[in-house]
């Protein structure tokens, strides 16, 4: 009865004990959730549509007839910044504007005639076809992207994570935090349980001194973690478990060297894929103008930027630098981001011409890149990966008539890359 006694006391504790680690636990997990919640939840606010017109109809409308030439921010970019345009003027006023620009200014007015000089006098295109919904639908969107781009440009400070934009970033730190919390916690109550057992053993077992030793948890806890470090058992798959992780360490490491996926470089002048292939849909094309005749996609030269910044922020600090290196006739030395190896041939022509890839296929979403970055690998796997995988363009393509019907009477499956020599060395190392 004694020996009873004591055991359901001790048990009592150990219980109490593994309750307020699991309480600890619980709480942290409800934390992350509820943060997860409230990030949410400001998420939805910072999207809820401004009032005066149709928002997600006016987004649609700006992006396809005013973001060629204006920003919702105070940026100037062919035309003013759009910023708390709504509160300066009328409805009524910026409805002429919107519909016919050039009839406002010949009316004499003050401000119409004011931006007009201030802006080389440089036509904005008119848009009669537009009504007053749809007018109130684009000032709508641009009074709430302008509120959601306040907030978000103090948040992120101008910094770019090394893992690019929003797509790739990793863990938070309080993630990383928790998780560490709570790997700690699931720790302490194994060796709560194990106490637990161990004494639950000792008294099935009747040795009333190993239960009447026992003094409080931290020395039950202590004696049952040194008897486990003991065990030769436990001490050998120790040592090979850590002798496992330093050799996939270093085996990632050895595969690693070469690789520079997510290497995004500062570059002489800050340039924004986002904005230029992203918001004004500038082709890809127009400024890499060697990807569909030739190995090389080419950096565009400076003459190619002053197509539109001749005319276009010719006051911005990051401009001006473009001007500096025609004047001095030196080139931009632009940070090469995508670079292999000397050994491997690849040729642009032949993959977007001919294959009809898109950049986005090798280079990832490059209009959503505030600073370009590397997002494939570019390893030897990954293009024989994609070698097996794409199926050949043979539609319309005389060339291709007789590989296929050889093809087909061998396999039931499409044609693939890997079918027409796509796996053969010498087609990528000389």
């Amino acid at each position: 009865m004694n020996i009873s006694f004591r055991m359901n006391a001790e048990f009592r504790s150990y219980l109490s004990y593994s309750r307020i680690l699991f309480t600890i636990a619980v709480a942290l997990l409800l934390n992350v959730q509820n943060l997860a919640f409230a990030q949410d939840s400001t998420a939805t606010a910072a999207a809820a549509p401004a009032g005066g017109g149709d928002a997600a109809k006016g987004e649609t409308l700006f992006k396809n007839n005013c973001a060629q030439c204006h920003a919702v921010t105070d940026e100037r970019v062919v035309g003013p910044g759009l910023k708390g345009v709504s509160s300066r003027h009328d409805f009524a006023w910026l409805a002429k504007w919107v519909r016919n620009s050039q009839a406002v200014i010949a009316s004499g007015d003050p401000y119409a005639v004011k931006i007009y000089n201030e802006y080389s006098k440089a036509q904005m295109t008119s848009f009669p076809n537009l009504s007053d919904d749809d007018i109130k639908g684009i000032f709508a969107y641009v009074d709430q992207a302008a509120t959601a781009a306040a907030p978000a440009a103090a948040a992120g400070g101008g910094a770019v994570a090394a893992g690019g934009d929003a797509q790739g970033g990793g863990p938070s730190d309080l993630f990383v935090i928790v998780l560490v919390a709570l790997v700690l916690v699931m720790i302490l109550v194994l060796g709560v349980l194990l106490v637990i057992v161990s004494l639950l053993s000792k008294a099935v077992n009747g040795d009333e001194s190993e239960v009447a030793g026992k003094k409080d948890f931290m020395t039950n806890l202590s004696n049952s973690l040194k008897r486990i470090s003991m065990d030769p058992a436990i001490r050998s798959a120790t040592l090979w478990i850590f002798v496992l992780l330093v050799l996939k360490a270093t085996l990632d490491g050895a595969y690693s060297v070469g690789v520079q996926q997510g290497y995004a470089p500062k570059q002489p002048i800050s340039f924004s894929h986002k904005l230029h292939a992203g918001e004004y849909k500038i082709d890809c094309n127009y400024c890499h103008t060697g990807v569909n005749r030739g190995k090389s996609a080419h950096i565009p030269s400076a003459n190619i930027c002053m197509n539109c910044h001749g005319v276009i922020k010719k006051e911005s600090p990051e401009i001006q630098k473009i001007y500096t290196s025609i004047e001095n006739n030196q080139p931009i030395e632009w940070v090469r981001v995508h670079n292999l190896p000397d050994l491997a041939y690849f040729n642009h022509a032949q993959h977007v011409n001919v294959g009809g890839l898109e950049c986005q296929s090798c280079h990832g979403e490059v209009e959503k890149m505030e600073v370009i970055q590397q997002r494939s690998s570019l390893t030897m796997g990954w293009c024989i990966d994609c070698h097996r995988k794409t199926e050949v363009n043979t539609k319309d393509n005389q060339y291709y008539d007789k590989l296929v019907q050889l093809h087909a009477s061998e396999s039931k499956e499409a044609l693939k890359v890997a079918d027409i020599g796509g796996l053969e060395c010498s087609k990528c190392h000389y």
